[in-house]
């Protein structure tokens, strides 16, 4: 037997010219997917990636696999098809706050629902780039841009808490300037079998520069970022100073941890019931302050893949011949005829 021939980032990266403003967050993103994907043992041979439209659905240009740049918000649909009916293939969707959750809102909750067995990556600047510089569905309240003059009145879209209550399955948050971090989550949303959310906090600098300032800048970030680790306890802080605690209705406060007691949160994404995961999502609505970002849900769910395909399986089994069109056209039909 042949060995498999050890792939590099190399492999993986097209000769295409990468296309997008000097400082955008999408470099630091494509740089780590175009060097995880050899250390996962994928190949680019049976690798797709579809996107829709906006600034980070060219990915697919930049990735030497199989690619598709698809219609404004109907990547997840798109990617349903592929993962059902080629099972074989890994199938990542690409999209942004505004391809995904404005246009294809419907898109994406329907292919988390469903526990689709794809990784979909929602790169969120909180403005629309393409299109330069109008609000998006993430963008928040009293945000001044070029559609909002005199300041947003849409109470953003939280896409983790979205997608919690869409009963995914993986839900997940980390920050384009975090490679260590990134590279982490990214390795345990390929990892899982089923719908894998993943939002990536990403900086426009054109548009919407240092949107994320609080979690990134040197001095902030060490007070802002609250990392979620499995079965730890959730503390933050240079020195573990702060907490997370459950309130008594369920929602989630921060105080010392020295006041926190044995109250604090021990982190468990395993849990079958998102309750917690969902209270976690809600503690920072805009990463202005102390953020969670890690992994909030992972569980085991059946797949709707292998749902689907064990139902063809079966309605074929129905027949001696296995024509699946010949069952299809039987039983309870009707034909129509011209008058």
């Amino acid at each position: 037997m042949t060995e498999a021939t050890t792939l590099s980032k190399k492999d993986f990266t097209s000769d295409q010219e990468v296309r997008w403003c000097p400082g955008c967050g999408d470099y630091a993103v494509l740089a780590a997917v175009q060097s995880l994907l050899p250390e996962l043992g994928a190949r680019p041979e049976s690798t797709v990636f579809v996107s829709g439209i906006g600034c980070s659905s060219r990915f697919p240009y930049y990735m030497d696999t199989y690619g598709i740049h698809s219609i404004h918000g109907r990547a997840p649909a798109i990617a349903t098809g592929i993962a059902a009916s080629r099972q074989d293939l890994d199938v990542w969707v690409i999209t942004g706050d505004g391809d995904a959750l404005s246009i294809g809102g419907n898109h994406l909750v329907h292919a988390l629902r469903r526990n689709v067995n794809i990784n979909i990556l929602l790169f969120n600047n909180e403005i629309y780039g393409l299109t330069k510089g109008q609000y998006s569905p993430t963008s928040p309240l009293g945000s001044v841009h070029k559609s909002t003059p005199m300041g947003s009145i849409d109470r953003p879209l939280n896409p983790v808490a979205l997608a919690l209550g869409a009963e995914a399955t993986f839900v997940a948050r980390s920050i384009d300037t975090d490679r260590k971090h990134l590279t982490e989550v990214l390795r345990a949303a390929y990892e899982h079998r089923g719908a894998s959310f993943v939002e990536i906090y990403q900086n426009c600098v054109v548009f919407n520069d240092d949107a994320f300032q609080a979690i990134t800048d040197r001095e902030t970030k060490v007070i802002n970022q609250i990392p979620l680790r499995q079965d730890q306890p959730i503390v933050f802080g240079k020195d573990g100073e702060h907490a997370v605690v459950a309130r008594p209705d369920g929602s989630m406060k921060i105080l010392p941890t020295d006041e926190a007691g044995d109250r604090v949160v021990i982190h468990d994404a395993h849990k079958d019931e998102p309750t917690t995961a969902f209270a976690l999502a809600r503690l920072s609505h805009n990463p202005t302050g102390p953020t969670p970002l890690g992994v909030f849900r992972d569980v085991k769910r059946p797949v709707y893949d292998d749902m689907l395909n064990d139902q063809i399986a079966q309605a074929k089994a129905k027949r001696d011949d296995g024509d699946l069109q010949a069952l299809l056209e039987s039983g309870n039909v009707w034909d129509v005829l011209k008058s």
